[in-house]
Order: structure tokens, then C-alpha cells, then sequence
């Protein structure tokens, strides 16, 4: 896991094992890693798109200007390649980005959302970008997010193959999904009796599985599971009672990133590295130790596997770390 601090742009690697004892130790100490070894050397705050088998996608700068810029880098060999990004269009006000892969094709994508004055918010023009293939970016056309800010959830669920968002639109509520293989949009169904205002939905992956959490009541919260992809009938509901919750932690902002052998599932606070351990069995929360404090966390599996290999001999990718002489 990476939990980095965007304010102070610092990154630190902090490796979870099963069988650690997060909760009892004090202190579980992550690695920092600095510009000097692991990073690219950019003065402007980094902010941590997301990360794919070992590679993550940078932002540097605000994606509400043009005055930003995209990497893509391997932390573990020190390799970074920069992006150079479409011009920026006049009325556009913001853009979003979701790093992803294809399995079906073995290629790595990163998406970007533009956001004009006048289409704001529910609808954008989607843009993709090929690493290795593409010299430049492709337009997708306009694609229809609803009308709930699609930046608070856009691509952060991977399942399927597919990148997963909710959208509101008048009188309905959908789960929007991208193929990132086909680079087909569609619609999934969301549970039929879900209760709340979808103002109080969460919606992530778990296990390979669509995880949609309703935060809107008191005392408990409502999880939904889709157990057979794209099946409304699939959706099983679960309730997690809120008293067991560490005091600290605000459980309307938990949401799962790792489901461990025994069945235990290791939560984050969105917007924070806060973390708590639910063991569905018992109906309890422990708080993970964890030394240090940040504003973001990604899950991040190092990789040794080389950017050179992504991206081919057309794209010239940097590397970090100084030549050595062979004597």
C-alpha cells in the first residue's frame, strides 16, 4: 500500500501481511520513498491516480488547469515516462484521469475525463490513451455520468474487466461501467431495495466483486454485494453494526481494500490512511497501527517488471537511478 501526503509530497510504502500484528504494535512503520531513488524529481505536489501491477499513474499540479502533468512510473526500478496531454480546450473547467489495464490485450490505459462549462456535470468527453501504442489520445465522444460529481468515485472499481462509477440522473440511480479491453460504456442495476438518498451510496470492489455500501442510517450500515457480475438478482445484502467502530474512524467513509484468508476485511477511511480490520464473524472492528499520517492510500503491489517493456523502443522512458560503469 502506498499512503502518501499530497500536501508535503511525500509517498510511503507501507507492506501489510496477514499475518502481522497490526493491531497490538504501536508503530508499523512504512518505507518512505524520495525523489532521490524512487520518485520523478518534480517540484509541484504529487497526487496518486492509482496503481497497476506494480506501475502507478502520477498527477502533478491541478487538474482544474493546464498547468498539470501525467506520469507514469515504476517506484521499485526508479522509471517514469511523462504523458504529453491533448491541448487544453477553451470552456473546459476540469479534467479527471483513472489508470487501468486490460487483461484481455495485456495493455495499459489511462482514461481522462474533460468537463466543459456548459456540460457540467453530467456529461464529459472521454479520452483514452494506450501506453506503447498510442501517439496520441483518442477521443471516445461524450459520455452521460449522471448528475452526482463523477470525480468522487470515477474508476476507482476495477472488476470485470471493467472501471465502475455511480451516476444520478433524474429519478434513477445507475452503476455506469467502461470495458477497458471492448471500450464499451454501459449501465449495471443497482439493488432493488436499497433505502437511502444515493447521496449516502459508496460504491468499490471487494474480492472481485461490485460492493455498493449505504451509509444513510444510524447505528448500522448496509453493504450490497454483487456475487454474480451483472445479475440484479445477485445482489445480497449484508448489515454492519457501527458500535464497534474505533472512535476515530468515521464509518460512513470506510471502504474495503483487501479481504485477508480468514475472511477479515481491511477498511480505509476515503480521504485519509486511517485503517480498521472487520471480522464479518465476530461483527467487530480493531484499528490497524499504523505509524505516520497521510491524506490518501493506494493499494500497490511492487513489480521488477521494466516501463521499457510497456511502452517499446518509440517512447523514451527515464530512469531515476545513475549508470553504473562495468569494470
Amino acid at each position: 500500500m502506498l499512503l502518501s501526503d499530497e500536501y508535503y509530497s511525500t509517498t510511503w510504502l507501507l507492506e501489510l501481511k496477514a499475518d502481522y500484528d497490526y493491531y497490538s504494535l504501536p508503530d508499523n512503520r512504512p518505507i518512505r520513498l524520495s525523489s532521490k531513488f524512487h520518485l520523478p524529481r518534480l517540484k509541484a505536489p504529487i497526487h496518486i491516480i492509482d496503481s497497476c501491477n506494480g506501475f502507478i499513474c502520477l498527477l502533478t499540479g491541478s487538474a482544474n488547469n493546464k498547468n498539470h502533468s501525467i506520469y507514469i512510473n515504476n517506484p521499485l526500478l526508479g522509471e517514469y515516462f511523462k504523458l504529453k496531454l491533448p491541448e487544453w480546450k477553451k470552456g473546459t473547467c476540469r479534467t479527471d484521469y483513472k489508470f487501468c489495464f486490460s487483461e484481455a490485450s495485456g495493455k495499459y490505459k489511462v482514461l481522462r475525463l474533460v468537463f466543459s462549462i456548459a456540460s457540467m456535470p453530467k456529461v464529459s468527453e472521454l479520452e483514452v490513451y494506450t501506453l506503447g501504442v498510442d501517439e496520441k489520445w483518442r477521443n471516445l465522444g461524450q459520455v452521460n455520468l449522471g448528475l452526482k460529481p463523477v470525480w468522487e468515485s470515477f474508476g476507482n472499481i476495477n472488476v470485470n474487466g471493467a472501471i465502475h462509477w455511480l451516476g444520478n440522473s433524474p429519478g434513477t440511480t445507475s452503476i455506469h461501467s467502461f470495458n477497458v479491453g471492448t471500450e464499451e460504456v454501459k449501465s449495471l442495476p443497482v439493488p432493488r431495495d436499497v433505502g437511502t438518498d444515493p447521496l449516502h451510496w459508496m460504491l468499490t470492489e471487494l474480492g472481485n466483486c461490485l460492493y455498493l455500501a449505504d451509509t444513510g442510517y444510524n447505528g448500522y450500515v448496509d453493504i450490497w454485494w454483487m456475487k454474480e457480475y451483472g445479475i440484479a438478482q445477485s445482489w445480497t445484502k449484508d448489515r454492519i453494526l457501527t458500535d464497534s467502530i474505533p472512535f476515530n474512524i468515521h464509518y460512513s467513509n470506510l471502504r474495503p481494500i483487501i479481504i485477508w484468508k480468514d475472511g477479515e476485511i481491511l477498511m480505509q477511511r476515503c480521504c485519509g490512511t486511517e485503517l480498521a480490520s472487520y471480522n464479518p464473524k465476530e461483527k467487530k472492528f480493531r484499528k490497524v497501527n499504523v505509524y505516520g499520517s497521510g491524506n490518501a492510500a493506494t493499494r500497490y503491489i511492487p513489480s521488477f517488471y521494466s516501463l521499457k517493456t510497456v511502452m517499446g523502443k518509440t517512447f523514451q522512458v527515464s530512469n531515476l537511478y545513475p549508470k553504473t560503469k562495468i569494470v
